[in-house]
């Protein structure tokens, strides 16, 4: 599991920093968060194959976070996608990008899928054989979500010397790999456990931006691998962020803390701030496992 933060700064961009977006990678699968403006050029020049995205993920209609997609939706048109692409994000994002793509005449020439998200309840938006999707409800000014990326448990990985050593053919492989004890000729049982090594820990990410301090959220979030939360001010400015419904670096910290998380990222600094190593040095007063987003950074879970 890779994270790569494409910009990570609120409101919006400079020449120097991005608004929010970022690509996660598990197990060969590209997945875009956010897609504020400029995303497609970060993604150049973070040498990221975006024509492996098949799955975008919008929190919420603020334009720090969504302006870029008309444009990456566009350009994979230009570039003669055919692979289909599935959008989740809150109702009115298919209105919003159908009427670009209508007034334009510039329809794609692959399959757009929206799945408009609407409840207020975490719910699952996306499995496959190995990843699951869920939704972490927000509590900002417009309808938002978080997202909760987790692996699946892979299947037991064969001790290949051990089944040599058993003289175990190989058309039983498969069994073995599936869990299931092997009965030799002899009658003789080897218990699953002889013949394989148990997968990897299965790993998670949950991914908060934005919202206020919202201690609803940690029952969904407990125990995950990574979270990254937004911090966009300093506890100096705790008046602000509760009026525009952010959080600060120490709440996010709370958070991290009272979720048993192992590791915080924050992100979605406000731009005022001119050393994001103050974020750093608020949160570790709270929870010692802090890491600082940047632009261009990527983080292996």
């Amino acid at each position: 599991m890779k994270l790569t933060i494409l910009g990570c700064y609120a409101a919006t961009p400079r020449t120097f920093t991005n608004p929010t977006s970022q690509i996660l990678e598990i197990k060969n699968r590209l997945f875009l968060i956010d897609c504020g403006e400029g995303t497609q050029v970060q993604l150049r020049k973070n040498k990221i194959k975006f024509s492996k995205i098949n799955h975008i993920f919008i929190s919420h209609l603020h334009g720090d976070h969504f302006f870029g997609l008309i444009g990456l939706v566009s350009t994979f048109t230009l570039l003669n996608r055919t692979t289909d692409l599935h959008i989740y994000g809150p109702k009115g994002i298919k209105e919003i990008i159908k009427l670009q793509l209508r007034l334009a005449n510039s329809w794609t020439n692959y399959g757009l899928f929206f799945h408009e998200l609407e409840s207020n309840e975490s719910e699952i938006v996306y499995e496959d054989q190995k990843v699951t999707v869920k939704t972490i409800p927000l509590k900002h000014r417009v309808y938002t979500n978080g997202f909760l990326f987790q692996e699946k448990i892979d299947k037991k990985k064969l001790n290949i010397e051990a089944a040599q050593n058993y003289e175990i053919e190989e058309c039983y492989y498969q069994n073995i790999k599936n869990g299931k004890d092997i009965v030799l000729d002899d009658g003789r049982i080897i218990e699953n456990e002889k013949l394989t090594f148990d997968p990897a820990a299965p790993k998670s990410y949950a991914f908060c931006s934005d919202t206020v301090y919202n201690e609803d959220i940690i029952p969904v979030i407990d125990g995950v691998d990574v979270l990254y939360h937004e911090a966009t001010f300093l506890q100096s400015e705790e008046a602000l962020a509760a009026k525009t419904m952010h959080s600060t670096a120490k709440e996010a910290a709370t958070i991290a803390l009272k979720s048993n998380v192992k590791q915080l990222i924050l992100g979605h600094y406000s731009t005022r701030y001119e050393n994001i190593e103050l974020f750093k040095e608020e949160a570790q007063t709270i929870f010692s496992e802090v890491l600082l987003a940047d632009d261009g950074q990527s983080f292996d879970l």
